[in-house]
């Protein structure tokens, strides 16, 4: 009878808990330096957009959302307010303090004592998700939703409840984990618990934005997000960012003051800007429907649950026509689920959408935020690495919907 080779001693050692939460801490406080020092301004939504607004809540009785329209869902006052309750002068701190508690307590779950099978190496591969995505990993609104959303799709198949309160909050803080709400309303047999769970937790945030006196504008995040352009780092965006090297008349990059982004304007780009949304709906129907025929086809929930929620999230990421360098922190999510739920012997290889979802990090990094002047200035050669990040992403759309049409043909 043949011997099992025992373990390398390296192997061994790097499946030590101690030393994946050291790497998880030491990760967060290169990262967080380098808000503090790296060129481009990183951390600029929180120092100067977040900040702002928690001053006007502060100081001058003025909360957005709540006394005007906003681009933001409600709940994303939580974090920004919080950030303010040891002064503005230590916003920046305390923010970045807010993401490590939540992002210490999502590793928690997914690694906790290294009991959770598989736990250690998807704690490794987002230590090293977070190193290669830079410092954009921490300094905005979606470092917040995140973590919560970790933690919703560990816990979902035994915890239902739990879970969706967790991704109702935050939606509303960013809408983006409604991806999640739509794979795990699909997949689960326990989902009319999940859905409830949802609508009550969302109404309960209406009715407190409500009494709080916000009227209409509660609901304005739906309609401010609706009208914008064409932002410079979304995927569609890369036709007319070719051209406007090429010097094509009417194509430049310009700076919309009421999104406060970077967008691109040209002929052709408003019928694009207002198909996009149609298209992303279209887009996250066709990936519904290959969950239901998996379903149908009795493929375990938990093998259909985590390339169905890459492939909703990632959908949400390549037709959006925003593609902000933060999102690619959603994509984190659905591959830590995939990881450890493939570990547990519960569902199939992820090891390729892990392994993209690094190189597409490294690749954000690039373009935000030291080099990001070479993307507003059209630069050749920046335009090679956002066309590489860009097909990348829609190549890990087609591996997530491929996977989903395995499985359904496997079991059919």
């Amino acid at each position: 009878m043949p011997t099992i080779a025992p373990p390398r001693r390296g192997a061994r050692l790097l499946q030590a808990p101690v030393l994946v939460w050291s790497a998880f801490i030491l990760a967060h406080l290169w990262l967080g330096f380098l808000n503090y020092t790296a060129p481009g301004l990183p951390m600029g939504d929180v120092t100067i957009v977040y900040e702002g607004w928690a001053r006007q809540s502060t100081l001058a009785h003025y909360t957005v959302g709540i006394d005007s329209v906003w681009v933001y869902p409600l709940a994303a006052l939580l974090p920004i307010l919080l950030a303010a309750v040891f002064g503005l002068a230590n916003y920046p701190a305390t923010w970045l303090s807010i993401v490590l508690v939540l992002d210490l307590a999502a590793f928690a779950v997914v690694v906790g004592r290294g009991t959770r099978p598989g736990g250690v190496r998807a704690g490794w591969w987002w230590t090293a998700f977070l190193l290669l995505l830079g410092p954009i990993a921490l300094g905005r609104l979606d470092s917040v939703s995140v973590p919560l959303a970790v933690i919703a799709m560990i816990v979902v198949s035994h915890r239902p409840q739990a879970a969706a309160v967790l991704l109702a909050i935050a939606t509303w803080i960013k809408v983006w984990p409604v991806a999640l709400i739509g794979a795990v309303a699909v997949t689960l047999r326990r989902r009319g618990i999940v859905v409830a769970t949802v609508l009550a937790v969302s109404g309960a945030i209406v009715v407190i934005g409500l009494v709080l006196g916000s009227g209409s504008n509660v609901l304005s995040f739906i309609t401010q997000q609706t009208g914008r352009g064409l932002q410079i780092e979304s995927p569609v965006s890369t036709i007319w960012l070719w051209l406007a090297d090429l010097h094509v008349p009417g194509v430049q990059v310009y700076y919309d003051t009421q999104i406060l982004t970077f967008q691109i304007r040209g002929p052709g780009t408003e019928v694009a800007a207002a198909l996009m949304n149609p298209i992303l709906g279209l887009a996250a129907l066709l990936v519904l429907t290959l969950g239901v025929i998996a379903v149908r086809h009795g493929v375990p929930e938990t093998m259909i649950l985590p390339p169905l929620a890459l492939a909703l999230v990632t959908a949400l990421f390549a037709f959006n026509k925003v593609g902000s360098p933060q999102y690619m922190t959603w994509i984190a999510v659905p591959v830590i689920l995939g990881l450890v739920t493939h570990a547990a012997g519960d569902g199939r290889s992820f090891r390729t959408p892990a392994v993209l979802a690094l190189v597409l990090a490294g690749l954000t990094q690039i373009i935000y935020p030291y080099l990001y002047n070479s993307l507003l200035v059209v630069a050749p050669w920046m335009l090679v690495v956002v066309t590489l990040r860009n097909a990348l992403l829609l190549a890990l759309v087609a591996w997530a919907m491929r996977e989903l049409w395995v499985l359904a043909r496997e079991h059919r």
